[in-house]
């Protein structure tokens, strides 16, 4: 494990592994260097980039400053990308998407941007999240209840059906789930506006001055690809390619290619 410190003193761990341009890869929700699919997509794009995994503030081995605010979550990836040398790819999934996106909005020194299934509410394709959703994550949190901020996530923000949920409970990864349940709030912070149905606030992303590639699974619900594509129509010259036969829990040997090819395009 290596460190680096962000502008406001907080530590981020991170992993560095194989050679080339520089590739920092940024999480969704709950998942860190040791807990999701960053690892194993590492190690496919090792023969080709210089990748960058990292555990986002508040999980596994980084720290935390109170208060939060999504400007320091991107003067963490500004941190990394100073590690890497000065600039970078960047690939987001999920929320890790409206990171990525928030940090090319803010001018880092991005090359190429891509992003997987930033899950949007644009339409009534599916109910929207409800107005309450980031005070209930609040409330379960601040009382120590991170088992509820979970189920508030699951059901309400990405509509995982309720049995699922109730069996989520009695499964291995429910422990470590709920020690990073406290960063559900940082998510919800990312999708503020953004979840009420209606369409993408004119101008949202119009800073983005990078190539992005904006990316949705062929198999992933209407609600996310409906908000996906409206996403690829928000940001300036982007690309929009759909990856056939997948969901939003995108296997990295699907994506690893198409990265390899857009950012040694």
């Amino acid at each position: 494990m290596s460190t680096v410190t962000s502008q406001d003193g907080t530590t981020i761990a991170y992993t560095r592994t194989g050679s080339g341009p520089a590739v920092i890869l940024v999480d969704g929700a709950m998942c860190h260097r040791g807990f999701g699919p960053a690892k194993p997509l590492a190690a496919k794009l090792a023969g080709h980039f210089t990748v960058y995994t990292y555990d986002r503030r508040g999980r596994g081995e980084s720290g935390d400053t109170e208060p939060f605010s999504i400007a320091r979550e991107v003067e963490d990836i500004a941190a990394l990308i100073k590690e890497a040398g000065g600039t970078a790819h960047v690939y987001g999934i999920s929320s890790g998407a409206a990171l990525a996106l928030e940090a090319a909005n803010a001018g880092l020194p991005i090359t190429r941007l891509a992003v997987y299934e930033f899950p949007l509410v644009v339409d009534d394709t599916r109910p929207p999240v409800p107005a309450d959703y980031t005070e209930r994550l609040e409330k379960a949190i601040a009382t120590g209840r991170p088992g509820d901020a979970i189920k508030t996530f699951m059901r309400q923000g990405v509509r995982v059906p309720a049995p699922i949920v109730f069996m989520m409970r009695f499964m291995p990864t429910w422990p470590k789930m709920k020690t990073v349940a406290p960063t559900l709030r940082y998510d919800a912070a990312l999708f503020d506006g953004l979840h009420d149905g209606t369409p993408l606030p004119e101008g949202r992303w119009a800073a983005v001055s990078v190539p992005t590639l904006v990316m949705d699974g062929g198999k992933s619900p209407a609600w996310i690809r409906n908000g996906v594509a409206a996403l690829a129509k928000a940001v300036p010259d982007a690309e929009h390619r759909t990856i056939a036969g997948q969901t939003h829990m995108l296997k990295p040997e699907a994506v690893a290619p198409v990265l390899i090819e857009y950012f040694t395009a």
